[in-house]
């Protein structure tokens, strides 16, 4: 799914449509393929836990104000309840049908989250230099959303606990090597991070339809993070420099983990 994306001419034209008309599925396809698509991420060895879900226009948790609507784990013991068994999983898939779900970032692998024009531009390039890249999501994009509210998600192998403590940093609202300023967009999530896995839905997806989907799946082996960074790195700061020329305001939201 996608592995041919960027390797032969007319590459981002496909791209490019398959981001925008994404094929309309039932709610009986969801469900149906629900089960399946979060025992594949398992099966990869991703640990995942519950999520909260959207309840029109509101998140399921009914905090007032809830910072990250359907996007946080349901239980504060996220990072010790998240499990590849596949037991488990089936019995919260049947128990709690409406769920989404997160993986924990940071103990078998780390993600690399950008905005989606940049996400793109990236991942053509990648592809087009025959670099190894692995399991891509995208968030947020497509049909009647504008695409600068999208988000790509790469995930890779993680950086694992470098000997020297001080050398690896904590995901916190916008994660990042060194610093945001350098690298604009990316959320680097790692150790003590999560990000939603496909399928999931957000406030105001009022037919039910998943805007998280799989772009390659999780089946793909998972790159060094860093074979990745300096085309993401390079794709944001266009990203970023291109709205800065146009006026137009860098689309935020609040990133997770975020205290409940």
């Amino acid at each position: 799914m996608g592995d041919g994306i960027g390797r032969y001419r007319g590459t981002e034209s496909r791209l490019a449509q398959w981001l925008r008309r994404r094929p309309r599925r039932t709610a009986a396809d969801i469900e149906n393929d629900r089960e399946k698509s979060l025992l594949a991420v398992a099966a990869a060895g991703m640990p995942i836990a519950p999520a909260a879900y959207p309840v029109g226009y509101r998140c399921s948790c009914e905090r007032i104000g809830c910072p990250t609507p359907a996007r946080h784990p349901v239980s504060f013991a996220w990072q010790t309840q998240s499990t590849t068994d596949r037991a488990q999983i089936e019995r919260w898939a049947r128990n709690q049908p409406e769920a989404n779900f997160i993986t924990a970032t940071g103990m078998v692998h780390d993600v690399l989250d950008v905005p989606l024009p940049a996400g793109r531009a990236a991942l053509e390039r990648l592809l087009a230099e025959g670099v190894e890249v692995g399991p891509v999501a995208v968030s947020g994009a497509g049909d009647d959303r504008p695409e600068d509210e999208g988000r790509m998600l790469f995930f890779t192998a993680t950086r694992g606990t470098p000997e020297d403590e001080d050398e690896w940093w904590p995901c916190e609202l916008d994660c990042h090597p060194e610093t945001m300023d350098e690298h604009p967009g990316l959320r680097w999530h790692c150790r003590g991070s999560y990000v939603l896995v496909p399928p999931s839905r957000l406030p105001g997806d009022e037919d039910s339809r998943p805007v998280l989907s799989w772009l390659r799946g999780p089946e793909h082996a998972r790159p060094e993070p860093l074979s990745l960074l300096e085309a993401l790195t390079d794709a944001c700061a266009r990203h970023a420099a291109a709205q800065a020329e146009q006026g137009t305001p860098t689309p935020h939201e609040p990133a997770w983990p975020l205290s409940r």
